[in-house]
């Protein structure tokens, strides 16, 4: 046939379009201050993004201290790498393995079920997740 397509092409699999834990289109998680592996506002991840950036989270003080007491200080101002700096109240794509943890230690933030990834699936289970579900700001 003339003119007809001999191969499929494919999109990498981080271009394809999120969805979130209820496997509906993934809501934008935060455009201020942007968040995201991908630094468009939704909590979307792929191969190149080793620490699966994929629950939004709403920051609190116990949780930012507990993250800075880990090594991860989301509270200080990084202009070099334009990131503001995190407080209370802001939305943010945390590393699925840190939200774990924080529940562990049970000082979890609050999540946006309808921003958080799919993917956290593999690793937190939905009924804990809507434990700390809230309505996304």
């Amino acid at each position: 046939m003339h003119g007809s397509f001999t191969h499929a092409t494919t999109m990498p699999p981080s271009a394809l379009p999120a969805r979130n834990v209820y496997n509906e289109p993934i809501v934008p998680c935060s455009f201020s201050p942007v968040t995201g592996f991908f630094r468009d506002g939704c909590c979307r991840t792929g191969d190149e993004d080793v620490g699966m950036h994929a629950v939004c989270a709403v920051m609190t003080e116990d949780f930012l201290r507990f993250s800075r007491e880990r090594g991860n200080d989301l509270s200080t101002p990084r202009p070099e790498w334009g990131f503001p700096g995190l407080k209370p109240g802001d939305q943010w794509c945390l590393c699925t393995a840190r939200w774990h943890e924080a529940f562990l230690a049970e000082v979890a933030p609050p999540v946006v079920l309808e921003s958080t990834n799919l993917q956290v699936l593999e690793e937190i289970p939905l009924g804990v997740l809507e434990r700390f579900g809230v309505e996304r700001e």
